[in-house]
């Protein structure tokens, strides 16, 4: 999603507000995972189960948008069956469960896109998620391989909101690590630490692949996340900071991956051109910046892009 200064919210079904006290620390301990499922080197083989739109290997696929939002699209389909034309999978995250529900039928035959099953942070911290809301995604991540757009944010404007965030995500990685082998997109703003924290604490670091979305923390949350075996899917605004241009070329080459964040929310009718173009302008920001030749880098994303979202 769009960072606050761009935020445009929808209203969203009533329910029972989230609880601020500790919910969070009554859950129960997350099951310990042996050495041997840890996430397989995070980006290899992310092992588990995915519901509906999960297919074989798409040969045809060579470019790949890791965190894009298709369902916001007036004609979703249309544009998904666009990108399959142009050779483009994609992981579209969601951020309601029930927008997922109706997401994942959405995609269903769409054999490029993947849907994940998500819960914002911002939906949650101004009340259109509720605790009815994360009781649906606790049920539906026993069968969801895909997880996103969930974490935590912390700028200014949901700040008052953290610890009814912090006891949601907890839930959110709690759900996650119980079974173990999914791929989650994950929101971090001004909250990296924090992300990895619960993350940590739940297990779910361990036993799940997790892709920091549009990565803006700090230096050594950067290098924290890449000890965790993270990977981090960059988008055009991401190297137009100085930071961020210094961050691109210090994340592993194997860690990389390409999104948009697009369509907006509420978009109206989107070309395929809008996703490929962004997708296609970063990776010759990122082989300019990290002096690599532009085909092997686009390869070696496709590689990586696969082995998250092969089932």
């Amino acid at each position: 999603m769009t960072r606050p200064e761009d935020e445009r919210h929808t209203q969203a079904e009533g329910g029972r507000p989230l609880s601020q006290e500790g919910d969070a620390h009554q859950r129960p301990e997350a099951p310990r995972q042996s050495e041997t499922r840890r996430k397989k080197d995070a980006h290899s083989e992310a092992e588990g189960r995915a519901e509906g739109n999960v297919s074989e290997r798409d040969p045809s696929l060579r470019l790949f948008d890791l965190h894009c939002h298709l369902d916001f699209a007036e004609n979703a389909r249309e544009l998904a069956a666009g990108l399959a034309q142009r050779g483009i999978g994609a992981l579209s995250v969601t951020v309601t469960p029930a927008g997922y529900v109706r997401a994942a039928a959405l995609f269903a035959p769409c054999a490029n896109v993947r849907t994940a099953l998500g819960l914002h942070p911002w939906w949650v911290a101004d009340g259109r998620c509720t605790e009815d809301d994360v009781a649906q995604f606790e049920q539906l991540a026993k069968d969801a391989r895909f997880v996103g757009e969930v974490g935590l944010d912390f700028a200014p404007a949901h700040a008052a909101s953290r610890d009814v965030q912090l006891a949601a995500f907890e839930r959110v990685a709690h759900a996650c690590a119980e079974g173990g082998g999914k791929v989650l997109s994950l929101h971090a703003v001004r909250s990296a630490d924090a992300v990895m924290d619960v993350l940590e604490r739940t297990g779910c670091a361990e036993s799940c692949a997790c892709v920091l979305h549009w990565f803006s923390g700090t230096s050594d949350e950067l290098q924290r996340a890449i000890k965790l075996g993270f990977l981090f899917s960059v988008n055009p605004r991401m190297p137009a900071t100085k930071r961020g241009r210094a961050y691109v070329r210090a994340i592993p080459a194997d860690r990389l991956l390409l999104e948009t964040d697009l369509p907006p929310e509420s978009a109206a009718r989107y070309d395929a051109a809008d996703v490929e173009t962004p997708l296609r302008a970063t990776l010759a920001e990122l082989a300019a910046l990290r002096a690599e030749d532009p085909e092997a880098l686009e390869a070696r994303i496709a590689l990586t892009s696969e082995r998250v979202l092969q089932a």
